[in-house]
């Protein structure tokens, strides 16, 4: 290390991993080839079939370190299990499927470094293809829901509107937080509960403070998206996966709803819980929990005025459920011929 690289602010990476050793060799050489050189790197593995032990060896790379949980945890309670080693005075993390562009910490960590009252430096991101193609539509429509299309690069503060309702700060990829903006052992005791929304989770709790978020807008990471990403499962009719993706969001938004700090948004928290007992009522639906799913649908109808998706859910629980599941997208239903 030189002298110049010496006196950067350590970062300490994290890096999740579960069974997908092919990109998770992608993913670390995106982080060790960075041109920002004072990290650590944490690979997290959930207990993946096959130990990615011979992998990361093969980098012959000191800064990096393999932990591997002895049981599968999900994938929250791995992260945050690594984050509290970090000894970094910044923190990021990545996914073992997506890809950082070499510049990407060189060009966030000075955002920090000099703007004391910044927690959180953020980016843009491109959307990629399970064999790296960057898929353009996919990515200017992720910008766009995102709120980032129109985001001036600078600092916003307080950021909770750009982080809890635009959702234009990402944590789990393009993002560098200073570690002591995060109650960690906070995100350690619910980061089960949070579920496949962890980093949303993450963000809360750095945005609490009040503190300051600084913006670069150019795209400076790759996010990937393929059969095997929960991005996709959540997306199709995987019963289990919209059950956990419900179980998650719930927590997340009731937590919010209910966090003095956060009373000017409590109306659009309060349709997003309805919406998401929604969610997890189809999911229940699907594998024919009818009973708790009647209960999730009549919370969501006292939360929120008329809705027609879970209009329609509720009464699909009253039908017979071979038929509901069959609109619902489950299990397959075909009228008897006899």
């Amino acid at each position: 290390m030189s002298f110049v690289d010496s006196l950067e602010p350590l970062v300490s990476v994290v890096i999740s991993s579960y069974n997908r050793h092919d990109y998770l060799k992608e993913a670390i050489a995106s982080v060790v080839q960075q041109t920002y050189k004072n990290i650590e790197v944490i690979i997290a593995d959930d207990c993946s079939t096959e130990s990615p032990k011979a992998l990361v060896d093969a980098f012959q790379d000191s800064r990096l370190h393999l932990r591997i949980n002895q049981k599968n945890v999900g994938m929250g309670p791995n992260l945050t299990s690594a984050f509290k080693l970090a000894k970094g005075k910044y923190v990021a993390s990545i996914n073992d499927d997506d890809v950082w562009q070499e510049d990407f910490l060189e060009k966030l960590v000075p955002l920090l470094e000099n703007n004391p009252e910044v927690v959180v430096a953020f980016c843009d991101y491109y959307i990629i293809n399970s064999d790296s193609t960057i898929n353009e539509q996919l990515t200017e429509e992720q910008t766009k829901r995102e709120n980032r299309a129109q985001l001036a690069a600078g600092i916003y503060q307080p950021y909770r509107k750009l982080a809890l309702i635009d959702r234009a700060v990402f944590s789990s990829l393009a993002n560098v937080i200073r570690r002591d903006a995060v109650n960690w052992d906070k995100l350690a005791s619910d980061g089960a509960d949070a579920g496949v929304f962890y980093d949303f989770y993450m963000t809360y709790l750095a945005c609490r403070s009040g503190k300051a978020a600084c913006y670069c807008p150019e795209k400076l990471a790759f996010y990937r998206v393929h059969e095997q990403s929960e991005t996709m499962i959540s997306g199709n009719k995987n019963a289990q996966a919209k059950i956990r993706k419900g179980k998650a969001a719930i927590f997340c938004y009731k937590t919010f709803s209910e966090d003095p700090l956060l009373e000017e948004f409590k109306p659009y928290f309060e349709q997003q819980l309805a919406h998401d007992n929604t969610t997890l009522a189809i999911g229940l639906l699907r594998v024919g929990q009818v009973d708790k799913a009647k209960l999730y649908l009549r919370t969501a109808i006292a939360k929120q005025k008329f809705n027609l998706r879970t209009l329609v859910a509720l009464t699909l629980s009253y039908i017979p459920q071979p038929v509901a599941r069959y609109f619902l997208g489950g299990v397959k239903w075909q009228k008897s011929s006899s």
